[in-house]
């Protein structure tokens, strides 16, 4: 996922299992390149991280309107 707008759609519940599974992937990608071992695609780490930082921005702005 690139864009945030592929994320607007999902609902509050949905958001949380991707963001779980964005957590998990970075966590793999960091043990890799913590032991030493060559990374496929050394841009995934960053792309990861974006969409982690994407999922929890609209997280938030969902919770705000609900207060």
């Amino acid at each position: 996922m690139k864009r945030i707008s592929a994320f607007t759609s999902l609902s509050e519940e949905q958001l949380r299992e991707r963001l779980a599974e964005f957590k998990k992937e970075l966590l793999k990608l960091n043990s890799q390149v913590a032991s030493g071992a060559n990374v496929q695609n050394p841009g995934k780490l960053k792309q990861i991280k974006k969409n982690i930082a994407r999922a929890l921005t609209l997280l938030n702005k969902k919770e705000v309107k609900q207060e």
